[in-house]
């Protein structure tokens, strides 16, 4: 029998993605949860691998051409077939189109126009969606708001972090106007959206949360040197990691003996590499490039200590909470962090971990000291760190959160995306 369950679109940058796992873990869980999902990505893989997690989902995948140029031709086609089927629609979308486009003075408005009549006219929409979710606010976001707007159906998307504050305030805030709801994952962002959308819209909080099945401690290494440190990033300039080697310097400079492991790729590589031979650390510090989580697990069991220097940014650009201080904390490794963004919402100070101000590799490198020498901090935090995991960031509860919200609030007809096994459904108060 053919599927009649509405289709869910989820508009995303790329996919899949080995930094955006969370997106990846959220489709498998809604498709578990009876939401039938078809992804719409406008980037094909950068990496050759990807978590064993991905095999699992069974969306179909449209990708879209990432260039206008080489692609005109099928671009212009779709359109045109797009403007014919809804052409009122089309005219009102390509007016708003023409305003940003003169505001701006930036193709991508043209771009995701085009886009959008691109993906509604592909085979593989077939059916139609029924609503349009984008990941991340920028792109994605205006993508899923023209494929609403051509088509008359509801649009809503998920803000993260650089995507919520490199974006103009009032453009984020008209596209929250018009959204059916936004959905963000911490409560700062929250915080933020909620003065952007003036209560016009709702702002949902719904936190990544991790497998823990995945992410489960074993026996803990001896805490005996030489110690080994670890972090797990993209190597791009948001993360900090020059902070982090400058700690680490003064470390090595005091006589401690430690191994450092950073487990990521990314436009720094090169500067990070000729920073730790500057540094003292070539002989201390490995690069491993990305990682699968199969892989990641096997550093995470071996390390007395995880490290990141986050920092904002002068466009605006930061991190939300990463998941990989979750991970990290889910495992039984103490973490070393800043007070940037969200950290704070579960890196408690003296707590769940330490925390310190960012660009400061002095007090970042006496945190990740007390967390390899004090016995009795290690005893009170890391039990507490995996607590807070397990009741604030437990994947799972949050995805199922998640699907009450489309079920609920989607600007659909009741029961549009409803479990066929319940029947009823709770409206989430997040």
């Amino acid at each position: 029998m053919a599927d009649q369950r509405p289709v869910l679109a989820m508009v995303l940058k790329g996919y899949p993605r080995i930094s955006e796992t969370f997106i990846s873990n959220e489709i498998r869980i809604l498709e578990e949860l009876g939401l039938r999902i078809r992804i719409i990505s406008m980037r094909k893989p950068r990496e050759s691998f990807a978590h064993a997690s991905v095999s699992r989902i069974q969306a179909e995948v449209v990708y879209l051409p990432e260039m206008l140029s080489g692609h005109w031709g099928e671009f212009l086609r779709r359109n045109l077939r797009q403007l014919r089927a809804r052409p009122a629609a089309y005219l009102k979308a390509s007016a708003r189109m023409l305003r940003q486009l003169i505001k701006t003075r930036r193709s991508a408005s043209l771009k995701h126009l085009l886009q959008a009549g691109y993906l509604l006219q592909d085979p593989k929409s077939d059916p139609p969606a029924a609503h349009f979710h984008a990941h991340f606010a920028h792109s994605p976001g205006s993508v899923a708001r023209y494929a609403a707007m051509l088509t008359g159906l509801p649009f809503s998307f998920t803000g993260h972090a650089k995507d919520v504050y490199t974006q103009n305030p009032a453009s984020l805030a008209e596209k929250l106007r018009h959204a059916a709801f936004a959905v963000t994952c911490t409560g700062h962002n929250r915080e933020y959206l909620d003065r952007l959308a003036a209560g016009r819209t709702p702002v949902h909080l719904v936190y990544h949360g991790i497998d823990l099945s995945l992410f489960t401690p074993g026996p803990p290494p001896p805490l005996e040197p030489p110690f080994r440190i670890l972090a797990v990033a993209r190597l791009t300039a948001k993360k900090g990691l020059p902070t982090v080697i400058r700690a680490l310097a003064l470390l090595a400079e005091q006589g401690l003996d430690f191994t450092f492991d950073l487990i990521g790729e990314g436009e720094d590589r090169q500067k990070l590499e000729a920073l730790a031979g500057y540094s003292g650390l070539a002989t201390r510090m490995r690069f491993h490039g990305a990682m699968p989580h199969e892989q990641v697990l096997d550093f995470y069991r071996s390390a007395h200590a995880f490290v990141l220097g986050c920092q904002v940014l002068q466009n605006g650009d930061r991190d939300g909470i990463p998941n990989v201080l979750v991970e990290a904390m889910a495992m039984g490794v103490p973490v070393a962090a800043t007070h940037v963004s969200a950290i704070p919402e579960l890196v408690e100070e003296e707590k769940t971990g330490l925390l310190v101000s960012p660009g400061d590799p002095e007090a970042l490198a006496r945190a990740v000291h007390r967390l390899l020498t004090d016995a009795a901090l290690r005893d009170r935090i890391i039990p507490a760190a995996r607590d807070k995991v397990r009741a604030d960031f437990d994947n799972t509860v949050h995805t199922a959160r998640l699907a009450n919200i489309f079920r609920a609030l989607a600007g659909s007809p009741p029961g549009m995306f409803a479990d066929p096994e319940s029947d009823a459904e709770e409206t989430p108060r997040l």
